[in-house]
């Protein structure tokens, strides 16, 4: 990519939206940053300040799919979707592949065995959204403590584990695609979400969690069908119905 190089520092992010935090939920950050090479848009969210949550389907069970049907059941209540994307593997009938907690209610069962694809590249995890805080937690160490979340989505596999990249990650690996992951700071409070906007490898994609977003731990959600929602950068990305979705509501 040709161009100025945009410098992102996370200690600076963290302090000013520490000092916002006893306010009113605001857009999330969403930026578009450049790193080794690759372009990729996050969005920072705090999980003591916004309102974040899973959707999947709506209290009938028919499936929401798409970022445009969940913002038009919350402007029925006099709220809006302020950011979203694509929140974890599923299968073609768009139900969760892995563990799956919406407002405490399980729709998905917790998988901790090796299996196919990248969902099954163990280690994999799960992004847990507590009352005020957030974390990703390996499926295993999860499944042996379970903490209280009230929403939780598994994905895999893990890109940082404990500050390490996936052992399986190739620097010269050839599978390359949009992808979108989350990743979690070390004050359990601040949230990136992620969305390359080339395709990326894992080891690429890992990196800007581990080196330039200081993430501990971060979760791969998906990619090719990889999609964000970010009105504050007028960005809403359309494609085929989707299965977990996760996302920030606020007042309109």
């Amino acid at each position: 990519m040709t161009g100025m190089m945009m410098t992102f520092r996370p200690w600076a992010t963290a302090v000013a939206m520490t000092m916002m935090a006893t306010a009113a939920a605001a857009a999330p950050d969403c930026r578009q940053i450049e790193h080794e090479r690759n372009r990729y848009t996050i969005c920072t969210l705090r999980a003591d300040r916004d309102d974040i949550r899973l959707w999947h389907s709506d209290a009938a069970g028919r499936l929401y799919g798409s970022f445009s049907a969940i913002d038009a059941a919350l402007k029925a209540e006099g709220r809006e979707l302020a950011f979203a994307m694509n929140a974890g593997m599923y299968h073609e009938d768009r139900s969760p592949v892995g563990l799956y907690l919406e407002n405490g209610k399980q729709g998905g069962p917790l998988v901790t065995q090796e299996g196919p694809g990248n969902f099954g590249l163990l280690p994999n995890g799960i992004f847990c959204i507590r009352d005020g805080a957030a974390e990703v937690i390996e499926s295993r160490a999860y499944a042996a403590n379970p903490p209280e979340c009230r929403y939780a989505t598994q994905s895999g596999p893990m890109l940082v584990i404990d500050g390490a990249l996936h052992p399986r990650f190739l620097v010269d690996g050839t599978s390359r695609y949009i992808r979108n992951g989350v990743g979690v700071a070390t004050d359990g409070v601040t949230v990136h979400f992620v969305i390359s906007d080339n395709r990326v490898n894992f080891h690429d994609f890992g990196r800007l969690f581990r080196d330039l977003l200081e993430t501990p731990n971060a979760l791969y959600f998906d990619g090719k069908v990889s999609r964000l929602y970010a009105p504050s950068i007028r960005r809403s990305d359309t494609g085929f119905s989707l299965g977990p979705i996760v996302g920030a509501v606020t007042d309109k």
